[in-house]
């Protein structure tokens, strides 16, 4: 219990401590209020305990322990204000927005201090994982004919066909990490699961590190504009020729290799990914947003628990454990059984802080 507790608030506190990219200039209206770093510690808070919703994590926060006591200072502003409950909800759902960006910074802001290519060829790996959705599948049948048949189904999910896992109602997440022997996340996105590969790619490859100097991929994610972009920028991309096997032509011993190296990297990083933050089932969530935040959000607490593991000297191929699991059945009584949804009032005044 002490060791998540103590892990969740370290967690926390290196938030303050990462690049955050630049926001936007010249939109209309106030500026904010709040900072995007103190959204972004609420989604470490978010995902660590499993929760998906902002009442829930209001009430855990509220909780009379001494972790949740811990944690309320760094999510109060410079001078001490705390966010109401609809300047929570709009905005989490405007920094999940620019989250994909933020993971891009913050790999290669850690490629730039890890340095995992100074022992290993800078190459990175690219592919996408299925996750299937929570509830029942809407059949193409009633989709075409525009009814959902039971209110479990999700109807912002579909299908996709995977060669180990066939038929999936779900979604994927695109994921470009190292192809060494640091398997750091670099570029994330998740999407419906009939998203194409090689339209994703493109948008991934605006936010690789400047060191990257081989982009290994499988078949589906090849085309010419993510050739184009890569090669602008000093990066080809090594893919399967296909056809049938064994090949004969020049350089096939190469591509074996290359295939190897990633197949090895990404292989094993979703495994310990997904182990990590239960992602082999069905998604605790329902549609796009809510799902969008859990997968980068563990996305992003993976890599500050890289972070966090660099700072102590520990292995980086080692998976963060205590995060697999909040303790709801640990012996002393956890935020989820202490709290109780707080009242929530609404403020006088027309203007609410954003």
């Amino acid at each position: 219990m002490f060791l998540l507790e103590s892990l969740l608030v370290t967690l926390v506190k290196l938030v303050d401590s990462i690049p955050i990219p630049a926001p936007p200039t010249g939109g209309r209206g106030r500026p904010p209020v709040y900072p995007d770093r103190l959204f972004l510690k609420a989604f470490v808070i978010m995902m660590v305990w499993r929760l998906h919703k902002v009442n829930e994590f209001l009430a855990v926060l509220a909780a009379p322990t001494p972790e949740m006591y811990s944690l309320r200072g760094p999510l109060t502003d410079p001078q001490g204000r705390v966010p109401s409950r609809w300047t929570w909800v709009r905005r989490l759902a405007a920094v999940l927005a620019t989250l994909p960006v933020q993971i891009g910074s913050l790999g290669r802001h850690q490629g730039a201090l890890f340095q995992p290519w100074t022992d290993d060829a800078r190459a990175a790996a690219i592919d996408s994982s299925v996750l299937r959705a929570l509830g029942g599948v809407w059949h193409k049948k009633d989709r075409e004919d525009g009814g959902v048949p039971h209110i479990s189904i999700d109807p912002e999910v579909h299908w996709t066909t995977s060669g180990w896992h066939g038929w999936v109602y779900g979604w994927k997440l695109h994921l470009v990490c190292t192809a060494g022997r640091v398997w750091m996340p670099l570029v994330a996105e998740r999407t419906p699961a009939n998203a194409a590969d090689n339209l994703q790619a493109p948008g991934l490859c605006q936010k690789f590190p400047m060191e990257l100097r081989f982009l290994l991929g499988d078949q589906h994610d090849r085309g010419p504009d993510l050739e184009q972009r890569c090669t602008r920028r000093g990066c080809p991309v090594m893919t399967p020729t296909g056809g049938a096997c064994p090949h004969t032509d020049d350089g096939v011993e190469v591509h074996r290799i290359l295939h190897k190296t990633r197949s090895i990297a990404i292989e094993n990083f979703h495994e310990q990914f997904k182990g990590t933050f239960e992602g082999h089932g069905q998604a605790p969530t329902c549609g796009l947003v809510a799902t969008r935040r859990f997968a980068l959000s563990a996305i992003f607490v993976y890599q500050l628990a890289l972070r966090y593991r660099h700072d102590i000297g520990a292995d980086l191929r080692v998976g963060p454990k205590p995060l697999s699991a909040p303790p709801d059945k640990e012996d002393q009584a956890s935020p989820r059984q202490t709290a109780s949804i707080p009242h929530i009032q609404r403020r006088p005044g027309k203007g609410r802080a954003t």
